[in-house]
């Protein structure tokens, strides 16, 4: 990998300011409670971070509900676990209002929008099968196999604890190639506002040896209206960056590459 430690880290230490206010239906009060405040790291899940947030709100709201399990929901959108802090933020606030406005809710969970996150182990059971599936893509899964189960499980508290030394001293491996050659494949997502991802199958370069852009990979999967954005990592990404080194230094956690497609408005 043609390491630059220092973009690595940028994108490591992204945050996003979020507020979050009790549903009103769920408070037990004649007030609304005060929301909770936090800084959340884009490359985080909501789950993990979510337990100080449940413990404010379990004071105001009715007994029956302390056991149920809470979600978050962005202006009426219900929001995916299971997608990257910084994922759900570029695809339904992109800083338009800071800090970002989020509800949180103990009852009537959106069955037909959102699985269940009964566990932090559900999370990290995710996260494991993105990273496998990524190196099946990059390495035919040959890192991930020859890897202990302490790799793995540094991985998982690398990224629990926001420790960057310590989750690369392992993503390193997983993100090895020959410089001539690259990945096999470039894992990637596309990601809508109100739409299921989409991902395909593409490679880092083509038969002749030159680097496929991020433009190349836009015009063949992502039909644009005139306008529409395109944001990784909260950045707008300049159109002949190759997919290499985007995948190398821009990929989030799960080695996965995620695209937010942010159409025109109106």
């Amino acid at each position: 990998m043609a390491e630059d430690r220092e973009i690595l880290r940028e994108v490591w230490d992204g945050r996003v300011p979020v507020c979050i206010q009790l549903a009103s239906e769920d408070h037990n009060t004649l007030s609304a409670p005060d929301p909770y405040y936090l800084m959340v790291p884009r490359l985080s899940y909501f789950p993990l971070l979510m337990d100080k947030v449940r413990k404010h709100f379990l004071r105001f709201i009715s007994p029956d509900l302390h056991e149920e399990e809470m979600w978050l929901e962005s202006d009426g959108m219900p929001l995916k676990w299971h997608y990257p802090v910084g994922v759900l933020f570029d695809l339904h606030c992109g800083g338009s209002s800071l800090p970002w406005a989020l509800t949180a809710h103990f009852s009537h969970f959106p069955e037909h929008d959102l699985i269940r996150c009964p566990s932090r182990e559900v999370v990290e059971s995710h996260f494991m099968s993105s990273v496998k599936e990524a190196d099946g893509l990059k390495h035919r899964g040959q890192i991930i196999t020859n890897m202990q189960s302490k790799d793995h499980k540094q991985l998982w508290m690398g990224l629990c604890n926001d420790k960057f030394d310590q989750f690369w001293a392992i993503n390193c491996k997983l993100m090895e190639c020959l410089p001539e050659e690259g990945f096999k494949f470039i894992p990637f997502r596309i990601h809508f506002p109100c739409q299921p991802s989409l991902q395909r199958l593409i490679k880092p370069q083509t038969d002749d040896g030159r680097k496929v852009t991020l433009e190349e990979l836009l015009q063949e999967f992502l039909p644009r209206g005139e306008g529409d954005r395109v944001v990784i990592q909260g950045i707008e990404v300049p159109r002949d960056t190759p997919l290499q080194w985007m995948s190398e230094h821009l990929s989030h956690p799960d080695n996965f590459l995620h695209i937010c497609h942010i159409p025109t408005q109106g």
